[in-house]
């Protein structure tokens, strides 16, 4: 077993990687979870997608537009979005944003830079 021991991240200290013109992204990983940090210039568009990871959203600032199955849901600053294992969704950036996203079980797609569905 591997030898547990308390860790300290800063955001400052984790390299940014620019997706697109529109979307900028930050991410941890731990065993089992993944914490990502996003900067989401307005128009910006994250393409109809899905995962097995369970995602919560938490938009620190801004606001975005989740479309899931010809649904609309618009979240502000300080509104979580839960997002279950499976479910298809895209997201429109309607404000420069803030988010901060957790997923679980851990994004091996973009540890691994499999996550092509943003470049589309």
């Amino acid at each position: 077993m591997a030898e547990q021991r308390l860790l300290h991240h800063r955001w400052s200290d984790v390299p940014v990687e620019s997706i697109t013109p529109a979307i900028n992204r930050r991410f941890i990983t731990a065993d089992r979870v993944t914490l990502a940090n996003f900067q989401l210039k307005a128009g910006g568009i994250v393409p109809r997608h899905a995962h097995e990871q369970e995602q919560l959203t938490y938009v620190v600032s801004g606001a975005l537009k989740f479309v899931v199955d010809g649904q609309t849901l618009v979240a502000s600053s300080g509104d979580v979005v839960q997002i279950p294992s499976g479910l298809a969704h895209e997201i429109e950036v309607l404000q420069d944003s803030s988010v901060i996203d957790v997923f679980a079980p851990i994004r091996q797609d973009w540890i691994d830079k499999t996550d092509t569905y943003f470049r589309r």
